[in-house]
């Protein structure tokens, strides 16, 4: 996953459609305004950015690379000769890009419309001839290490090993023959349309991309009419699922899933998931949507409030010869309280000891901004929701809180200021070092505590940006214990700059650079930039996330540092966490969760690197069914643990008591899910062990701080 897709500006328009005949063949041209955007873009980057780069010879031989592999990401169109051909520009990009000489870069894309439209009459070709499926032949379905492919010959074959590959994984699925055609045939064409249409504002975008990219990851072009369109198309995916859908091409994948949503309601979708096809209602046939656009596939999974969508996904990583599982989910609109911190109130028995234990389930930092400004007193805020909840949890009597970070990609910065100041006296929060060398440090100023209680925060790979701020302040002053995987890294400060504001025409219709210009740091002076948050407490992570992250780039900027704020600590945790870390140690080596955890780490590891798949009927329907017993030998086993009537002593009990997200679902989720529950289910029941762990590392926390307590007492006696 470490493939660089600028999902926040080219998400539905990366490959935009493909029919037409050689006889057709309308090549696209670059625009006036293009030369002039391309002039500008470059002059803004080489001053403002945070990152100092230098556009020369060898920085023109990556952005060409880039631009090719952009469009071709998989070597399924271009041959050899073509990049041979394209290797006489590799060290004029950049003065082209410095001249506004976009002709290379069209050139290129038009060589790869007239490679699609040839190869989609190839595959339409191999769709209707005998295809067998007893051979014992291999398909690569992942082709970006691989050669390109030398001729025409080449590149036909290994598109007759990709049409057998998708025609097979439809007759896995018990499609009929005529059907299987029907879809395939269907989708070619589509994928191809989309190519075909593009026009000359969306060639630019992915070449300008191509070289802001390699600039810094966080830095990107968007043309004016492709940002409104993309912000419509988030706005309706939002209301369908709660979910935020991105494409590569030819997949349409789970980018977001909004808390508090349908989809995370629901609670089977992840990120990064890939969406098959889309049924409507409870049952029925499902339409297949590989190669559709963006656009396409929010209207299908849009809806009526109350009705069923059906998706058909694989994981992120999986192969091809993977069976999809299917997700339904009851449409609803994301209301503003579904989205806003929730909490969850826990009892953790542990020999003649009860804990009591909040969580604090924060989706983001958000604030309405509008209603600050306006002055309304009841302006909503993460800040002024967490401490509604905090009075809430005295009056419950919790003794310790949970604040769960997971996969919350960040928000308000202003809000993980005004957070932290809930769980510290007056001081620093985060440094902020500008291009120009400028050390802005960011201050809570209240010294009032809302909570000074044992504390713990949770992360993930997933919890990034303002989260990353949060939790490196809890650590840093020793106010909390930090518990989960190691976070996304992303320390970097982002401006929009329209650039019709620094041009004097106004009829020119241009559009949005978004550039990085600075960079966070910690208040002890190291950054969270690239390195991320490291837990004081260590869980292992779900299998593949090591490929997210800010590290995965080759070009984001390094981790660094600068010097240390002026802050007093809140506590000196060390000692705490050298026993909390014992624990955890000893009931992870017999809490089952994390042996099965273990395992699929392992499984994954050994066939992450595979990259074939069988064409042979009878290998692959035998791949199916040891996968399907494998799954279903993990249920038995894992069911019959939870069944045993006595755990290891080890594991302390751990009881929910009240949960704040039940009282949020609409009446449509709760007959759905009945539904559901009173239906045989083949997955197995979710539990959040990883919640649980860190509720036992909590009350351990609390115990120890009990004790110390009694100690300080008899001392003074």
């Amino acid at each position: 996953m470490n493939k660089i897709s600028l999902t926040w500006l080219i998400s539905g328009v990366l490959l935009s459609s493909m029919s037409w005949a050689k006889t057709d063949f309308n090549p696209v041209k670059p625009e006036p305004k293009h030369a002039e955007e391309s002039q500008l873009v470059v002059q803004l980057v080489e001053k403002l950015h945070y990152k100092k780069s230098t556009l020369d010879d060898s920085f023109s031989e990556q952005i060409l690379d880039k631009f090719i592999s952009t469009l071709d990401p998989n070597k399924m169109y271009f041959m050899g000769k073509d990049i041979v051909d394209f290797d006489r520009w590799e060290k004029d990009l950049d003065d082209g890009l410095k001249k506004g000489n976009l002709k290379p870069a069209y050139h290129i894309f038009n060589q790869f419309k007239q490679r699609v439209a040839v190869q989609k009459e190839y595959a339409l070709q191999v769709l209707e001839s005998d295809l067998s499926f007893e051979e014992d032949e291999t398909y690569q379905w992942d082709r970006e290490k691989a050669a390109w492919a030398i001729d025409q010959q080449a590149l036909n074959e290994l598109w007759r090993k990709k049409v057998k590959n998708d025609y097979l994984n439809l007759k896995l699925l018990d499609k009929e023959p005529e059907k299987i055609k029907e879809t395939l045939a269907k989708r070619y064409r589509v994928l191809a349309k989309r190519i075909a249409d593009m026009k000359s504002d969306d060639v630019f975008q992915y070449f300008i991309n191509s070289y802001l990219s390699l600039v810094e990851p966080h830095t990107g072009y968007m043309e004016p009419i492709t940002s409104e369109n993309f912000e419509i198309n988030m706005k309706l995916s939002l209301e369908g699922i709660g979910a935020v859908l991105g494409n590569d091409g030819e997949y349409t994948s789970i980018q977001t899933i909004v808390k508090g949503g349908p989809a995370d309601m629901e609670g089977s979708l992840k990120s990064g998931d890939k969406v098959l096809a889309v049924g409507q209602d409870t049952e029925g046939s499902f339409e297949d949507v590989v190669g559709w656009s963006i656009e396409d596939v929010v209207q299908l999974i849009r809806g009526e409030k109350g009705s069923t969508v059906r998706l058909r996904v694989i994981g992120e990583d999986d192969s091809p010869d993977t069976l999809p599982k299917t997700v339904s989910i009851v449409r609803d609109k994301v209301k503003l309280e579904q989205q806003a911190a929730q909490h969850q109130i826990y009892e953790v028995k542990e020999g003649k000891h009860t804990r009591k234990i909040g969580v604090i389930d924060l989706p983001t930092f958000y604030l309405d901004f509008a209603a600050l400004q306006s002055g309304d007193a009841d302006y909503r805020s993460s800040t002024r929701d967490v401490k509604k909840i905090l009075n809430k949890f005295r009056e419950e009597g919790v003794q310790g809180i949970i604040v769960d970070l997971r996969n919350n990609g960040g928000g308000s910065l202003y809000e993980a200021i005004q957070l932290s100041g809930l769980f510290i006296d007056k001081g620093p929060v985060v440094q902020t070092k500008f291009s120009h060398g400028k050390v802005d440090i960011k201050k809570d100023v209240n010294p009032t505590i809302a909570w000074d209680g044992p504390m713990v925060v949770m992360v993930n790979k997933l919890s990034a940006s303002a989260s990353e701020i949060f939790a490196a302040a809890m650590q840093d002053y020793g106010r909390a214990i930090i518990v989960g995987s190691q976070t996304y890294g992303k320390g970097t400060v982002q401006n929009v700059m329209p650039l019709n504001e620094y041009v004097n025409n106004p009829e020119l219709n241009l559009g949005q650079l978004k550039m990085t210009m600075g960079q966070f740091f910690r208040i002890n002076g190291g950054s969270t930039q690239n390195r991320g948050v490291i837990p004081d407490i260590e869980f292992p992570g779900s299998p593949g996330l090591e490929n997210y992250g800010e590290s995965s780039y080759e070009n984001a900027l390094p981790w660094n540092s600068i010097s240390s704020s002026d802050y007093t600590m809140f506590d000196d945790l060390s000692d705490e966490i050298s026993v909390l870390r014992k624990n955890h140690r000893n009931r992870s080596d017999v809490n089952f969760e994390f042996d099965f955890l273990r395992n699929e780490i392992k499984l994954y590891e050994q066939e992450k690197d595979d990259n074939t798949v069988s064409l042979s009927a009878e290998t692959r329907e035998r791949k199916v069914q040891e996968r399907k017993a494998r799954k279903q030998a993990r249920k038995e086993k894992r069911e019959a643990l939870m069944a045993s009537e006595q755990s290891h002593p080890l594991l302390s009990e751990v009881s929910l008591l009240f949960d704040s997200k039940e009282t949020l679902k609409s009446e449509d989720t709760l007959e759905a899910e009945q539904e559901a529950a009173e239906e045989e289910d083949e997955d197995e029941e979710y539990v959040d062990f990883r919640l649980h762990e860190t509720a036992r590392i909590l009350a351990d926390l609390i115990g120890l701080k009990m004790n110390t307590l009694i100690a300080q007492a008899a001392d003074k006696k």
